[in-house]
């Protein structure tokens, strides 16, 4: 971390004690957490007073902890059963419950400071509703807008107050949210047009399931008794 960094540190710990949470990073970014319900107040000061002066927001981001931190597979030594997930059905989560593990959905926010060249990156966590929901930085930062769409197209994340929450990327009559992690692969619809109907239409997903993770084949002729004993012989 370089001393720019660290003296806006200084300066965020001093102005926001008790709301803002230093985060480590991996790749050195100065990251910071809040609650959703200080996120307004926190902006709009980041944005306005002079020792920070982040006049602009770069990107807001979606983020899907639900698998977060596990592996699928065991990589320091080879296993016999390493290929189970990739044969076997799995579980489909559904989004019908009341609610969310409160840290599973985030919006991340980049933000960037010209008259200090300084960066700043936030994270706020949507809490447990279902649907995630966090508040609108619209009307502190325009550039939000389309920012918080694809967010919401993608993540199923409301943000409250914003003007003109619609999909951006998606269809109109697209079904769910394709970067969620418990998303199908294949989607949940189709469109094909239909030649009595004279229209294009939506119909169920004829495209069959399938796992993309490899098998690992271990009995071929590589390993066959015969193929070794005539090696071995010549």
């Amino acid at each position: 971390m370089n001393s720019s960094h660290e003296t806006l540190a200084a300066r965020i710990d001093a102005r926001f004690a008790g709301q803002l949470t230093r985060i480590d990073s991996a790749c050195g970014e100065l990251t910071y957490e809040l609650g959703k319900n200080d996120l307004i107040a926190v902006a709009t000061a980041l944005r306005d007073d002079a020792e920070f002066g982040f006049e602009q927001l770069l990107d807001v981001c979606g983020v899907d902890y639900l698998t977060y931190g596990k592996d699928e597979w065991v990589t320091e030594s080879a296993t016999g059963s390493g290929f189970s997930r990739g044969v076997e059905p799995q579980p489909v989560i559904l989004d019908e419950s009341d609610s969310f593990d409160p840290r599973r959905f985030a919006a991340v926010y980049h933000l960037l400071s010209l008259q200090n060249n300084t960066r700043l990156r936030l994270r706020v966590f949507t809490g447990d509703s279902n649907p995630p929901i966090v508040p609108s930085l619209v009307e502190v930062w325009n550039s939000a807008n389309w920012f918080e769409r694809e967010a919401f197209d993608l993540y199923g994340i409301l943000f409250d107050g914003h003007p003109d929450l619609r999909r951006i990327l998606t269809d109109y009559g697209f079904i769910g949210h394709p970067f969620r992690k418990d998303f199908p692969l294949i989607g949940n619809v189709e469109v094909i047009y239909d030649a009595e109907k004279g229209r294009v239409v939506y119909q169920p997903v004829s495209i069959e399931p399938r796992t993309l993770v490899p098998r690992v084949i271990r009995d071929d002729n590589r390993y066959s008794a015969d193929l070794k004993d005539r090696v071995n012989d010549g």
